[in-house]
C-alpha cells in the first residue's frame, strides 16, 4: 500500500468537506419556520435550498452528474420511535433515454389507497398478518394477504419472519419522498 493520495481522492474528500460545511453553515445559528406553501407545509430557512446548493457543488466532479443529478435525502422518527436517515444520489446522464417502464411496478404498488395505509401502519409498528388482518380499513384476510404480495414484489415492503413484515430502510425515505410529491 502506497501513502500517496490521488488525485480523486483529494477531490472526494474536498467535495465531502463542501458538503459538511454547506450542512453546518445551514444549521448554526439559524431559526427555521414552518411556511404554507401552495397548500402544503414547507420548512424554511434562511438559505431556503441549502441542499440544492450542496448538490450543485457537486455536480461535474462525475462523468454521470454532469448534465444533473437527483438527491432524495430524509431524516426521520418513525412514529415507533426509530430513527431512519437516508441519502441517494444519482446523475440524471441517460435518464431521458431509457425506458421508464421497469418503474410501473413500483409506482402502480403504490396507487391503491389500502397497500398505502398498509404502508403506514406498518411504519408505525403493527409488523404482524395477524394484527394487519384485525385492522377493518385493510380489508378481508384475502385482500390483505393480495396487497401484501404486490408490496413484496415491487420492493416496498420485504418479510422480517414468518408472518412477518416490514419497509426495507432503503425504501422508507423513497416512500416519504413520493408521498410528499404526490401533494403537489
Amino acid at each position: 500500500m502506497s501513502d500517496e493520495v490521488s488525485l480523486e481522492d483529494l477531490r472526494q474528500e474536498m467535495r465531502d468537506l463542501t458538503m459538511r460545511v454547506v450542512s453546518l453553515e445551514s444549521a448554526a445559528g439559524e431559526r427555521r419556520t414552518e411556511q404554507v406553501v401552495s397548500g402544503s407545509t414547507a420548512l424554511q430557512s434562511k438559505d431556503e435550498f441549502w441542499a440544492l446548493s450542496a448538490l450543485k457543488a457537486r455536480l461535474g466532479d462525475h462523468p454521470s452528474t454532469e448534465e444533473g443529478a437527483v438527491t432524495l435525502v430524509g431524516a426521520v422518527t418513525l412514529p415507533t420511535g426509530a430513527p431512519v436517515a437516508w441519502q441517494q444520489t444519482a446523475g440524471t446522464a441517460g435518464l431521458f433515454e431509457v425506458e421508464w417502464e421497469g418503474r410501473a411496478a413500483a409506482f402502480a404498488a403504490l396507487g391503491h389507497p389500502v397497500r398505502l395505509e398498509l404502508l403506514r401502519q406498518i411504519l408505525s409498528g403493527i409488523h404482524a398478518t395477524a394484527d394487519l388482518a384485525s385492522i377493518e380499513s385493510l380489508g378481508t384476510t384475502g385482500q390483505l394477504h393480495h396487497h401484501l404480495r404486490q408490496l413484496l414484489s415491487s420492493g416496498w415492503l420485504k418479510q422480517s419472519g414468518r408472518g412477518s413484515y416490514e419497509v426495507p430502510p432503503a425504501r422508507m425515505v423513497p416512500l416519504l419522498a413520493c408521498l410528499l410529491a404526490a401533494e403537489g
